[in-house]
């Protein structure tokens, strides 16, 4: 049943195969007669007659195929075997059409062999029979790349997705069965091109012909290759873009050696579609992922050189990411083992130690001679311009000065290396490749690198490799970020192995397995859980490490190692060790000296100390503590503090010993007058050995030293010293006085004051005055009055108005006990005048208040004059307040009022209602009718002027300041005033009336004296009165009438 079966379909395809070619030889009227009906005579006879009528041929064969079509049977749904290997030509009348258009194609073709036109319409139409019918979303990219600009023309990517697009058809002449009407196909477009080979389009259609997917395999690889090959050698350059769409096309479908080769011919010329074949390549089947390795390799390399960018907007970094993820992936297809990475590192490693020698002459002998270049050979060991040979790594480019520099960068800019030749079956070095391209250039991402790497390792097994690779990772990386991703994953490497090696021993299978090695498995369990926790205990000491590696210059980062090892005696003293021979002092970030300190009170304190005792280990070594600060004074410190803080430790260390004659040579040494004193402290590029000498911090330690334990001469000639070399401060000042005082000097005690008060400005001399006047008036009173008197006239003259306030009261309290009153009101009176403008309000009040206790209320007169003058204008107000109410109390009224009117032009009633309503309290109690009118008619005229642009908003917001008013209710009110000026005086007289009645309105009586509200009348344009008739008979009032009560008189 088989058999026949089988010789059913060779029999079926035999006879299906024994109609073609249709084409070929080119049918004729002569060799078949039904080619020209009844129908087309007259065409024919106007086509004998006008041959050369192109527009004739057109019309004929598009009435030809509007005929064919219209003939043609309808399509059944389910397609029979014969339909689907003969495809559009299983019909009879198909065949007859392509044949009759084939004669009439040919005929006119034969007179315009060079009609673009008409090559396109007969290569069209016999793709059409052949190729079958293009897919709907063929057809939608083919019309819409028709509208496409002429850059999508150029653009290699876009042409190749595009082919991708608009080369897919339905149906389709079977490659076997119809193969020879393929060739014939085939044939006619080799005949096209040969009239049209300078034109893109008849290529163009020519090459997607090779792209159907029934294309027998005569024509599909070999002569494709050769005819891609063709155009591209035909065409200028500026159309081979179209032409490599099509091509790269072709190599994708193709695959193979032959695909890779085309793709990297094409990348040779233009390497922007590198990433797209990257991914071919990982996509394919089987995949290439060592050719795709050096491709991303490659392209990371150019990218860091600037000489590529990635489509995809990569950044040089990204894509060398890529290659890494690629290497773990395929870790076995891509890289080398550790054996032959060990071998490949050893022989470069040889090579350049060759070149190193080659090119060093202190390697090579006195006598022997220069090595001479080897000639260039085609037998010899290599060929080069000259120079010894160097490796890849290090070669440089030199172009000639008249060489045209383009525009884009090509691949040739770089030297050959095997490693980035995708045609090269050599793996590669993984672990180098990583640290000359990884490490040394991208140096901020070191933490993804080494974890990529040692992850390399582990995917080949090479667990051993991974572990040193994770080792020296940690060993070499400077920030915390990349230590933890390192650390984090060495953790996660460890806990996996050693839960792997755990549940092989747990697999009874195992067990019972005789190669299976038990012993092995757990003595390797048991080291690498060892291992682990060594690692988790480690920690801290590489966290420690990489800070000092990224800056070896931190003192707190050896303190802290310091302390993280603790009890370690050992340690400790080589960390101290490798701290102070590894700092620039220069360059240390923070203060030095505490590691000397540190150091030497180990060393005094005998080490750490035992836990269960407390007592030290080991005895204290004093001598040695004494070497550490020896040193620590020769160091070049930053600072000039830092030294003298290791001389005042080491002589600390000394008193608590108690060895006090030695601390005291200590300072002695360490304070000593170079011959040279116009040394400049500030200058840093001096030692600050050279400039020790006036460091106040240094002296100061060693007067209270000699305060101390030292007698009152020494003491006081360490004072003259730092007097002499004038470093002191006003502290030095008051701690030498202070010192000489409670030793009984009092006079060398004032000299002291008055040699401070020399050395400084006025404003820090007001300080050492204050105290050193407060000291003397303090300890002789009245007794030296006239001294006292000429070292306060002393002060006063040079201090600045800002200080003096507290130098005139001490003086005039002096006077006051033991001088006279008069000379005290002078000095008072010196006082108010002469103290800064923010003083003299406080100073002429307490003026005011010692002249009314010496003198009475009366005196005080010419004060609150001088004052009102002299004080600013708010100050003025409050003054002319109190000087108002003094006046009242003496019973001069008019005085008062007087006052009260003088200080109204500074008190805005807006801002200042307090004052105003004290004036209409004053009024209310001792005025008149008169004087009252008066108080409001100065109110409304200093409203009035206050009433400017600027000062009305600067009054508006001390109003809202202070509570009195709201800003929108007095810009409200302001508005009105503006108005109707009367109906505001009326709202005043209203509002003074009500405050001065206060509660006690009975009955009738009115709230005071008030005007009677007048009748506005409206006019019209014609003089008369329009408020008449809205009077009526109301009784007409006296506009002059003033309403009192009796209780005003």
């Amino acid at each position: 049943m088989a058999a026949a079966t089988s010789s059913t379909g060779e029999s079926l395809v035999t006879s299906l195969s024994s109609r073609f070619p249709l084409t070929f030889p080119i049918p004729t009227p002569l060799t078949h007669s039904h080619l020209i009906s009844v129908s087309d005579l007259a065409t024919e006879e106007d086509l004998i007659h006008n041959p050369e009528n192109l527009h004739s041929w057109i019309s004929y064969i598009n009435q030809l195929k509007s005929r064919i079509a219209d003939d043609e049977p309808p399509k059944s749904a389910v397609p029979s075997p014969e339909e689907q290997l003969l495809g559009p030509l299983a019909t009879h009348t198909a065949r007859e059409g392509l044949q009759r258009l084939v004669m009439v194609y040919e005929r006119a073709l034969a007179i315009f062999p060079t009609s673009f036109k008409i090559w396109r319409g007969y290569y069209l139409t016999r793709q059409a029979y052949v190729l079958g019918d293009l897919t709907k979303q063929a057809k939608s990219a083919r019309q819409h790349q028709a509208k496409r600009g002429a850059s999508f023309k150029t653009n290699v990517k876009e042409l190749l997705e595009a082919a991708e697009a608009a080369n897919e058809w339905t149906g389709g002449l079977d490659g076997i069965v119809g193969y020879e009407e393929w060739r014939s196909l085939i044939a006619t477009g080799e005949r096209m091109l040969a009239c049209l080979s300078h034109l893109p389009v008849p290529w163009l259609l020519h090459l997607s012909v090779l792209l159907h997917p029934k294309c027998p395999a005569t024509f599909k690889r070999t002569y494709a290759r050769r005819t891609f090959d063709r155009a591209l050698r035909t065409l200028p350059p500026s159309l081979h873009a179209r032409v490599w769409g099509l091509y790269l096309r072709w190599a994708e479908m193709m695959g193979g050696e032959a695909g890779e080769r085309v793709w990297r011919r094409f990348l040779k010329v233009d390497s922007s579609l590198t990433e797209r074949h990257i991914a071919y390549l990982l996509d394919s089947s089987p995949p290439r992922p060592l050719a795709a390795a050096k491709y991303l390799l490659s392209l990371a390399r150019r990218a860091s050189k600037n000489l590529y960018s990635s489509l995809e907007g990569k950044s040089p970094y990204q894509l060398f990411v890529d290659f890494l993820e690629l290497v773990e992936r395929y870790a076995d297809d891509v890289g080398m083992d550790e054996e032959a990475t060990l071998e490949l590192k050893a022989a470069k490693e040889a090579a350049a130690g060759q070149v190193g020698q080659a090119g060093d002459p202190e390697t090579q002998g006195d006598g022997a001679a220069p090595p001479a270049d080897e000639p260039a050979s085609l037998n010899g060991r290599l060929i080069r311009i000259a120079g010894p040979p160097i490796p890849v790594g290090q070669a440089k480019i030199y172009k000639p000065k008249d060489a045209i520099m383009t525009s884009k960068k090509r691949d040739d800019d770089l030297p050959y290396d095997e490693d980035t030749d995708p045609a090269s079956s050599r793996l590669l070095d993984v672990e180098g490749i990583v640290e000359r391209d990884g490490l040394e250039v991208y140096k901020d991402q070191a933490g993804r690198l080494w974890t990529g790497l040692a992850t390399y390792w582990i995917k080949r097994g090479e667990f051993e490799r991974a572990t040193a690779t994770f080792e020296r990772g940690l060993a070499a990386v400077v920030t915390i970020r990349d230590f933890t991703q390192i650390f984090d994953a060495y953790a996660e490497f460890s806990e996996t192995m050693i839960s792997t090696l755990m549940d092989a021993l747990a697999d009874e299978d195992n067990l019972e397995d005789e190669e299976f090695d038990v012993e092995e498995t757990e003595a390797d369990l048991d080291q690498r859980m060892k291992s682990f926790e060594e690692l988790m205990d480690r920690r801290p000491f590489l966290v420690n490490e990489v800070l000092l590696r990224r800056n070896p210059n931190e003192v707190v980062e050896w303190e802290k190692r310091v302390a993280l090892y603790g009890d370690d005696d050992e340690k400790v003293v080589e960390t101290y060790v490798k701290a102070l021979d590894t700092i620039n002092p220069r360059k240390a970030t923070g203060p030095l000296y505490p590691l000397f300190v540190n150091f030497a009170k180990f060393y005094e304190e005998g080490g750490s100390k035992d836990p269960e005792t407390g007592e030290p280990r080991n005895e204290p070594d004093l001598k040695q503590a004494r070497k550490i600060f020896e040193r620590g004074t020769k160091v070049p410190f930053k600072a000039v503090d830092e030294l003298a803080e290791v001389w005042c430790e080491w002589a600390e260390m000394e008193l608590r010993n108690e060895n006090y004659d030695e601390a005291i040579r200590l300072m002695q040494r360490a304070t000593t007058i170079p011959k040279n004193t116009k040394v400049d402290y500030y200058n840093d590029s001096l030692p600050p050995q050279s400039r020790l000498f006036k460091s106040l911090k240094l002296w100061s330690f060693y007067s209270d030293l000699e305060e101390s334990i030292g007698s009152v001469e020494s003491t006081k000639a360490v004072y003259d010293k730092i007097m002499e070399l004038k470093i002191a401060n006003a502290q030095v000042i008051v701690n030498y006085a202070q010192f000489l005082e409670e030793n009984k000097y009092f006079e060398e005690s004032f000299k002291v004051y008055e040699r401070g008060i020399e050395l400084f400005h006025p404003s820090v001399a007001f300080e050492i005055w204050n105290i050193y006047l407060s000291k003397f008036v303090k300890r002789y009173g009245g007794k030296k009055l006239e001294r006292a008197r000429d070292l306060f006239e002393q002060a006063l003259e040079q201090c600045p108005e800002k200080f003096c306030k507290p130098l005139y009261l001490m003086y005039a309290k002096l006077e006051e006990d033991h001088g006279l009153a008069k000379r005290a009101m002078g000095i008072y009176d010196r006082a108010a005048s002469t103290v800064q403008d923010s003083d003299k309000f406080d100073m002429f009040t307490i003026y005011i208040a010692k002249a009314t206790a010496n003198f009475g209320l009366p005196a005080t007169r010419p004060i609150y004059e001088r004052a009102l003058e002299s004080l600013p204008d708010k100050q003025t107000a409050e003054m002319c307040k109190r000087f108002a109410r003094m006046e009242r109390k003496l019973g001069e009224i008019d005085r008062a009022r007087a006052i009260y009117a003088h200080a109204s032009q500074f008190c805005d009633p807006r801002v200042e209602p307090e004052f105003w309503q004290e004036w209409n309290q004053f009024e209310i109690d001792t005025g008149s009718e008169d004087t009252f009118r008066e108080m409001l008619r100065i109110k409304r005229a200093v409203q009035a002027a206050f009433n400017t642009e600027t000062s009305f908003i600067a009054a508006q917001a001390a109003a809202a300041t202070k509570g009195t008013a709201k800003p929108t209710e007095a810009s409200k009110d302001a508005a009105k005033d503006a108005a109707d000026p009367m109906a505001a005086m009326e709202r005043d007289l209203a509002a003074d009336a009500g405050a001065g009645a206060g509660g006690a309105k009975s009955g009738g009586a009115k709230g005071g004296p008030a005007f009677v509200a007048s009748t506005l009348t409206k006019t019209n344009a014609h003089g008369i009165d329009e408020g008449e008739g809205e009077a009526g008979g109301n009784e007409v009032a006296n506009p002059d009438a003033i309403e009192m009560d009796e209780d005003e008189f």
